[in-house]
C-alpha cells in the first residue's frame, strides 16, 4: 500500500519505515528505493541546485534530490539542457550533497559527456562520484547507452536511466513533444526492460502516454520515475522553480504549489519602497 505520509518511526531492521518522510541516520540507498518498489510505495524526487534549497528538501523529507541538467535553464538562463558543461554541475552537486543529509543526491550527465564512449561515461560519472560525492547519476538514452550503463554499473556507480521525451535530444525529436505512441511505445517498452536488465536501478519516463508509462511500470521490478507521465509511476519528479511558481508558462504537466514568483516580487518591491522612502534600516536594525 502506498504511504499516507510522513513517518520518523525507523523499522526494525534500522531502515525508515517510509521513503518519503521517514527518519535515518543515514543517507536514502538504491537498497530503500528498491525495498518502496517492493511494498508499493510512491515517493517524491525534486530537483536542487543549491544548498539551502537541498536543506529545505531535505528535511521535509523529500529522499531523492536530483541535480539535473535542467540548471541549464534555471540557473544559467539557456533556453535547453544542452549548453550546461560538467564543470558548471560538479559545483551545483557539490552544494547539493552539503546542504542535505539524508537524500540521495543523483547527478545528471550533461549532454556530450558520456555518449561517445562507455569509457568517457565512466570518466565523467567518477568525478561526479568523487569530486562532488553524488550518490548516483543520471544518462538519458535506451538501447544506444546500455553499453555505458553496464561499465558504470560494474564499476560501482548506480545508475537512474531516463527514456520518453530525453531534452538532450530535443533537436532530434524536433522540439519537445510526447514520445511512444504507436510503435514507439513498444521500442520504449524493450529499452526500458533492456536498461533494468543491464543494472538501473531506476528508470525516469518523461513525456510519454500515461497508458504506456503505467505498462512499464507494472512490466519492471525497478522503480520508474514520472514527469509527465501519468499517476501510475512509482515516483514522480519536478524542477523545483516550475512546481513553486516560479517558471513562466510551465509545460502541462507541472502543478504549481505556490506562487512564490509572485511572493518575491511582494517582498523585492516592499524591501526597494522602505529604502527609498527611509524606512528601512531603523535603530532595530543597526549596530551600535
Amino acid at each position: 500500500m502506498p504511504s499516507s505520509g510522513p513517518s520518523s518511526a525507523p523499522s526494525t531492521a534500522g531502515q525508515p519505515t517510509a521513503l518519503y518522510g521517514g527518519k535515518a541516520g543515514r543517507r536514502v540507498t538504491v537498497r530503500d528505493i528498491a525495498a518502496a518498489k517492493e511494498r508499493g510505495e510512491r515517493w517524491p524526487m525534486v530537483t536542487a541546485y543549491d544548498a539551502m534549497t537541498a536543506r529545505v528538501f531535505d528535511e521535509a523529507g523529500i529522499p531523492v534530490l536530483l541535480v539535473g541538467d535542467s540548471a541549464a535553464m534555471v540557473v544559467y538562463g539557456h533556453d535547453s539542457t544542452l549548453p550546461v558543461s560538467v564543470d558548471e554541475l560538479l559545483p551545483l552537486t557539490s552544494a547539493v550533497v552539503r546542504g542535505s543529509s539524508r537524500a540521495m543526491v543523483v547527478a545528471d550527465l550533461p549532454f556530450g559527456s558520456y555518449q561517445a564512449s562507455p569509457q568517457q561515461a565512466l570518466e565523467t560519472a567518477a568525478r561526479f562520484m568523487k569530486e562532488a560525492g553524488a550518490h548516483a547519476i543520471k544518462l538519458e538514452g535506451g538501447r544506444r547507452v546500455l553499453p555505458q550503463v553496464e561499465t558504470l554499473v560494474s564499476a560501482g556507480i548506480p545508475v537512474m536511466a531516463h527514456l520518453g521525451l530525453t531534452p538532450q535530444s530535443v533537436n532530434a525529436f524536433g522540439g519537445y513533444r510526447v514520445q511512444g505512441r504507436g510503435q514507439s511505445g513498444d521500442e520504449l517498452m524493450a529499452d526500458a526492460k533492456d536498461l533494468e536488465y543491464a543494472g538501473a536501478f531506476a528508470v525516469v519516463l518523461e513525456c510519454v502516454p500515461g497508458d504506456l508509462a503505467e505498462r512499464v511500470t507494472a512490466s519492471l521490478s525497478i522503480p520508474t520515475v514520472g514527469i509527465g507521465a501519468g499517476p501510475a509511476t512509482d515516483a514522480q519528479v519536478l524542477v523545483w522553480q516550475d512546481l513553486m511558481g516560479l517558471t513562466p508558462n510551465p509545460p502541462k504537466f507541472v502543478k504549481r504549489y505556490a506562487d512564490l514568483a509572485g511572493e518575491m516580487d511582494r517582498a523585492v518591491r516592499a524591501f526597494a519602497d522602505e529604502v527609498t522612502g527611509g524606512a528601512f534600516p531603523t535603530v532595530e536594525h543597526s549596530y551600535r
